[in-house]
């Protein structure tokens, strides 16, 4: 396990790096990260992908702006939330997005965020398309990051 405790030095880099913790963190707060799972004051509030911080779905349920997002329909949430990638048909609409970016996704009738997606078409390219995977899940509920911000 690999743990480091962040300086004031390290919150004031870690703020300038990733916008989504600007607001959060100040010089009291006690940011941990232990093995790619960044702790602010004993709660979950990202993880790191691929050398990236991405918000948790935790964070993205009290501020859901952080991410693109892409709404799935009823039918595709039992799949998402049990780990499965996305496919194509399940989805209803996007925000706007990159290929390769970070999206959450989220159910058509709440707007709750269920996974953290990585795109792997751009927004436009998505919405032309008629079948196949469009996001990788990285992160849902019930997973052991899920686990871990409880």
């Amino acid at each position: 396990m690999v743990r480091k405790q962040y300086s004031k030095s390290d919150i004031r880099d870690l703020i300038a790096s990733c916008s989504f913790l600007d607001g959060l963190l100040d010089k009291k707060s006690n940011v941990v990260e232990e093995d790619d799972l960044l702790f602010v004051n004993k709660n979950l509030v990202a993880i790191r992908f691929e050398g990236n911080l991405v918000p948790s779905l935790k964070m993205l349920i009290s501020k859901t702006d952080l991410l693109p997002k892409v709404v799935v329909d009823k039918g595709a949430i039992k799949f998402v939330v049990k780990g499965a990638d996305v496919m194509r048909p399940g989805i209803v609409s996007v925000g706007s997005f990159q290929c390769s970016d970070f999206v959450v996704i989220v159910d058509e009738t709440y707007g709750k965020p269920l996974a953290v997606g990585k795109s792997l078409f751009d927004s436009k390219t998505l919405l032309e398309m008629k079948e196949g995977k469009v996001l990788l899940n990285l992160h849902q509920i019930g997973d052991k990051f899920w686990e871990k911000s409880q």
